[in-house]
């Protein structure tokens, strides 16, 4: 008995290899054991202590590369016997070709991640707008300037028009972070998305000329001259379109930004762009132009360490009082009265947030339509306003596709009406199915807000802000919200037909059944929806911050210091072409 346990306990026979090249000499290997790793290793150890960098392995004629998922040599071909061929790369070839391999896989990784970002951009704006039952606790929403949610052309134009936002403010977020050319590559994407959006629609709005703003400074930081031609049409472009939404000389947009000059920064970099592409096609009086207006209003952005001092005095936050005196002239009370205005918004924000929240929870309560979508809380309100209970009339439009007109047919139907309650009255019957914690387990980890955008893209406050308090509100008005809904719906003291429709006046383990019974009911005979990458699009929908002046508020430190290189590249030509 004990030599049978010793025999299982055996470790199982080693197989021999052959290798030849830089060090020869056979080896004994594990073949379902041993990796490529542990074999390049194992060479550079018995060629002299070596950087196994330096090693090189071919087998059959191709090279064996380290695969990231760990493949035996047994998956990668190897046999008993084989013959391994093996190379040694000098010191500074072996750094140069870890290097390469190192510089291929961070673009490998960032290609996919671009198909990632992508899809995630799409699968979102998809959901938020064709009235799918919402995964997660927040909606983007268009807003303009002023707050208001505003609908553009189709349906196909605002899941354009959402989608090249995300991806615009992502690429906004990597121009912060001076990486350049990524966010070139996602400027590139959102471009292509509003390529599908009508032009007649996203001509009245400023963010298409910001990107092609964008996409110059992207060049032009990235120091990439080769794109001067192309950098030049697209500055065009931007002027173009910035006189189309802002009005000439900017006369429409100081009027909705009651005269204030918000947008000056803008004009900062644009005439910076257009004098540096001017200056390197040897158009020297164009370029001192536009260079010498620029650091104008660059000047004018310089705001006085005294000035911020008054403000941040009165309890205002400092970052905030610059933004506000920069965009009106320094002047006190028009930053006051600015900095009241933001902060009223960001209360009537807070507020709504909340009333999304508590209508994504009670939309998820009703269940999913045929197609998959939300139950419409506009005709749902339309029916409980002429007087039909609210779970019922909810039902009638779930099983109606929110058809109002079929829906109100089936509820003054008697007997349609009675089969109807009867149907929700043996669903509560049922013996209660766990179905697991669904998709908030794997949504956002925090409610959102919901989004805003119009002239700014449609964005989410970011709960991590001095400002953001919404995740805290949130979490503590969602069991009064969920509570107010409950009160809202049928209950058992109610006699006859209306009793048989839901009692919602239980605690919330009821509703969490009546909820997991309408899943079962509206969502099994669905096939499951493409698998969602929750980690990109919280990403995405974090960085949205939901505030119409950001775009704005640009940090022209750098801009400030290419202007004053330019300027002296202009002078010091001058000079050298009067001396001659």
């Amino acid at each position: 008995m004990a030599s049978g346990e010793a025999s299982a306990s055996a470790p199982p026979p080693a197989d021999r290899i052959r290798v030849v090249g830089a060090w020869a000499g056979p080896l004994e290997v594990e073949l379902g054991a041993w990796t490529v790793p542990m074999l390049r290793a194992e060479v550079a150890r018995r060629a002299g202590d070596v950087e196994p960098d330096r090693v090189g392995l071919i087998f059959g004629g191709r090279v064996l590369k380290d695969d990231p998922a760990g493949v035996s040599l047994q998956q990668a071909g190897l046999k008993g016997n084989a013959k391994v061929l093996s190379t040694l790369a000098s010191p500074d070839r072996g750094k140069a070709l870890a290097a390469e391999a190192a510089a291929a896989a961070a673009e490998e990784e960032h290609s996919n991640k671009l198909v990632r970002l992508w899809d995630a951009a799409q699968a979102l704006s998809q959901r938020h707008s064709d009235g799918s039952l919402l995964d997660e606790n927040f909606n983007i929403a268009l807003e303009d300037q002023s707050g208001q949610k505003v609908m553009f052309g189709s349906a196909d134009d605002m899941k354009a028009l959402k989608m090249a936002l995300m991806l615009h403010q992502k690429a906004k977020v990597l121009i912060k972070k001076n990486m350049y050319k990524e966010a070139l590559d996602v400027l590139m994407m959102s471009e292509e998305a509003f390529a599908l959006c009508d032009n007649k629609l996203i001509e009245r709005v400023d963010n298409v000329p910001m990107l092609q703003l964008d996409i110059v400074w992207c060049y032009f930081m990235l120091r990439d001259v080769s794109r001067l031609e192309v950098a030049g049409a697209r500055l065009n472009k931007a002027r173009v379109g910035f006189e189309l939404s802002h009005g000439k000389d900017s006369t429409r947009f100081r009027l909705l930004q009651a005269a204030r000059h918000a947008d000056l920064a803008l004009y900062v970099r644009l005439e910076l762009l257009e004098g540096v592409v001017a200056y390197y096609n040897g158009n020297t009086e164009k370029a001192r132009g536009s260079l010498s207006s620029a650091q104008s209003k660059y000047m004018q952005l310089q705001v006085p360490d005294e000035a911020i001092a008054m403000l941040t005095d009165m309890g205002y936050d400092a970052r905030a009082s610059k933004r506000a005196l920069k965009m009106t002239g320094y002047d006190i009370q028009s930053s006051v009265d600015l900095l009241c205005e933001e902060r009223e918004k960001k209360i009537r924000r807070r507020e709504q947030d909340i009333e999304t929240q508590r209508e994504i929870m009670e939309q998820r309560r009703y269940g999913k339509t045929p197609m998959n979508k939300a139950v419409d809380m506009q005709k749902l309100k339309g029916l409980t306003t002429i007087g039909f209970e609210k779970y019922l009339a909810a039902e009638a439009l779930r099983i109606n596709e929110n058809d109002a007109e079929k829906a109100l047919d089936l509820l003054t139907n008697p007997e349609l009406n009675c089969a109807l309650q009867s149907k929700i009255q043996s669903r509560r019957k049922r013996p209660l199915h766990v179905l697991g914690a669904g998709p908030l387990g794997a949504g956002a980890a925090a409610p959102l807000a919901a989004a805003a955008a119009g002239n700014a893209p449609p964005q989410i406050p970011d709960l991590n802000a001095a400002e953001g308090d919404n995740q805290e509100q949130l979490a503590n008005n969602e069991e009064e919200a969920a509570n107010n809904e409950a009160e809202a719906l049928p209950n058992d003291a109610e006699a006859g037909a209306n009793e048989e429709a839901v009692n919602q006046d239980q605690d919330m383990g009821d509703e969490a059944e009546e909820e997991d019974l309408i899943e079962e009911e509206a969502g099994a005979s669905h096939a499951q929806g493409p698998v969602r990458d929750v980690a990109m699009e919280n990403e995405l929908a974090n960085e949205l911050t939901g505030d119409a002046l950001d775009d704005y508020d640009i940090d022209v430190a750098n801009e400030g210091q290419a202007i004053a290189e330019y300027l002296s590249l202009l002078e010091s030509a001058a000079a050298a072409a009067s001396s001659s």
